[in-house]
């Protein structure tokens, strides 16, 4: 009998496993405090001349003047559910993550905030409005969130070889 260790992507070959999309939004949300600590690692270092965190920016911008304590939780609770999500919707599109695939999906996110976040601050395109160093500063937070999920997503989902059963041949 022939086994595939992994299971299914597609229940069916229509709907997607909800195992599969809890375990991404998981590792999207470790994988978002990883690029977290790195971007306020450069913000404290001045490696990232960001005015404030992103998604502290974010958040005051959207529902306006808080409490700093309150900003900051309704930030934080943000840009996880923001990476969480990202990162199941990954799963629910791709089969199998790589590393590459998921550095090409930090890269897309950084186009995401780069295109449209960062201008919804109005710090321009990439931040150029503030300074130019905002596209590199946020590039490598998002590289970091990108590469977490390729390599937990690839150890963790990668589809194996199916066996004929202990001991049996690849088929």
């Amino acid at each position: 009998m022939a086994v595939d260790s992994d299971g299914p992507a597609r229940t069916g070959g229509t709907g997607v496993v909800p195992g599969r999309l809890v375990s991404g939004a998981g590792w999207g949300a470790v994988a978002t405090v990883l690029m977290s600590v790195v971007m306020l690692f450069g913000m404290l270092t001045g490696v990232a001349p960001l005015p404030s965190p992103v998604p502290v920016a974010l958040v005051a911008r959207t529902v306006g003047a808080l409490p700093q304590p309150v900003l900051v939780g309704l930030a934080v609770l943000a840009h996880l559910a923001y990476g969480a999500v990202a990162a199941a919707v990954l799963v629910g599109l791709v089969r199998r993550v790589s590393v590459w695939i998921g550095l090409g999906y930090g890269v897309l996110l950084w186009g995401l905030l780069g295109l449209v976040w960062l201008p919804y601050l109005s710090w321009g395109l990439f931040g150029i409005a503030v300074t130019p160093r905002i596209a590199a500063a946020t590039l490598l937070p998002h590289l970091v969130y990108g590469l977490t999920l390729g390599l937990v997503l690839d150890r963790h989902h990668a589809p194996r070889r199916r066996t004929t059963g202990i001991g049996g041949e690849a088929r």
